[in-house]
């Protein structure tokens, strides 16, 4: 995927990535209130999700265990998933300063804690991150609701949204969760059953786009920053189309992709607000 897209600099494949937490993430996790997580459920179907608690519900223990003292709740496509040691990836994630960090590697619930044992610790740059604060207390909402395409409302609800998470795989290499972000808008909702939206260079690392290519299956995560309606989660297959003519209206794209819903889940959103701070 680097050598398709130009990418000509040293250090080709994932550079740059540790399996220890160095002190300036220790502290970092300690003062965020969201974990995004990815993994696959029973069938193989992989689900992007979110986790939520107060500053210090995330921190690390050793050098390399970071734990969140919560856990998928009932309804969530990920319940369930880590009751065995099981590939995960993991985006901390702070909008209001812009940051973020993924932790992969394996994941395994004990009791009401999720211990993530990392495999690959790196930062990302802040490109694409719509800048929010936070405001109220992380509580559950109603059960969840399931389909198999996209209800008139949720594509509406899609194609305003400015952020979405994609969680992705690659056999024998674990799990990923990154962040994709753009104008509302850039997530073009076409039918109940397909989505599509450009893409922009990143950090050229291609962690989602060589996953992709290699293991079609991805799930999308997209999150109600005003805490209205529940959080929509997708999974399906998704694939990478290299045509200049499809992102000639996107500005700064260098590809499309095309994503094919196989299963629609709302699962509770948390009662937090996040208003934009731009």
């Amino acid at each position: 995927m680097q050598r398709r897209s130009g990418y000509d600099h040293d250090g080709l494949g994932s550079a740059g990535m540790g399996v220890r937490l160095p002190e300036v993430a220790r502290r970092f996790l300690t003062e965020q209130r969201m974990l995004l997580i990815g993994g696959a459920d029973a069938a193989g179907a992989l689900w992007a999700s979110a986790l939520y608690g107060p500053p210090g519900f995330l921190h690390a223990e050793g050098e390399r265990e970071v734990i969140a003292e919560t856990v998928p709740a009932a309804g969530d496509p990920l319940a369930g998933a880590f009751i065995v040691p099981s590939a995960i990836g993991a985006l901390v994630l702070e909008p209001a300063g812009r940051r973020r960090m993924r932790v992969n590697g394996t994941g395994q619930v004990h009791g009401s804690r999720l211990i993530i044992t990392a495999d690959q610790v790196f930062a990302n740059c802040p490109k694409h991150i719509t800048p929010r604060e936070v405001h109220g207390e992380a509580d559950s909402g109603p059960a969840a609701a399931a389909g198999t395409r996209l209800t008139e409302e949720q594509s509406r609800f899609v194609a305003r949204a400015d952020t979405f998470f994609i969680a992705t795989s690659a056999a024998g290499h674990g799990v990923d969760v990154s962040h994709r972000g753009g104008a509302p808008g850039f997530v073009l909702a076409r039918d109940g059953r397909t989505l599509s939206w450009p893409e922009y260079r990143g950090n050229a690392m291609y962690m989602t786009l060589g996953n992709l290519h290699v293991q079609p299956r991805c799930g999308l995560l997209f999150v109600d920053w005003t805490g209205a309606r529940p959080a929509l989660r997708l999974t399906g297959r998704a694939s990478i189309d290299w045509d200049p003519g499809r992102v000639a209206g996107h500005p700064g794209a260098e590809r499309m992709i095309d994503f094919v819903v196989d299963r629609v889940v709302e699962t509770p959103g948390p009662t937090l607000t996040w208003r934009s701070s731009q």
